[in-house]
């Protein structure tokens, strides 16, 4: 895992690919956004949250991948 915080664009990025990802099952959270006052601090590992019941970046690119896999197969 890397030291660095995640930028806000990092973070983006990684809400367009968690959305993208669950449309490909037809699913929506309205809610899915980066959380901006999670960069106000100072958090260990260091965190850009993303807005989904706050789960990191990790979690959400993990869940990413594992709906991409299942929509391929």
């Amino acid at each position: 895992m890397s030291d660095r915080s995640p930028t806000a664009y990092d973070v983006t990025l990684c809400v367009e690919d968690l959305r993208a990802a669950l449309a490909l099952h037809g699913i929506t959270l309205p809610s899915l956004r980066v959380d901006l006052p999670s960069f106000a601090g100072t958090y260990t590992p260091p965190a850009g949250l993303v807005t989904l019941g706050n789960c990191n970046t990790a979690t959400a690119r993990a869940l990413a991948a594992a709906l991409r896999k299942a929509a391929a197969e």
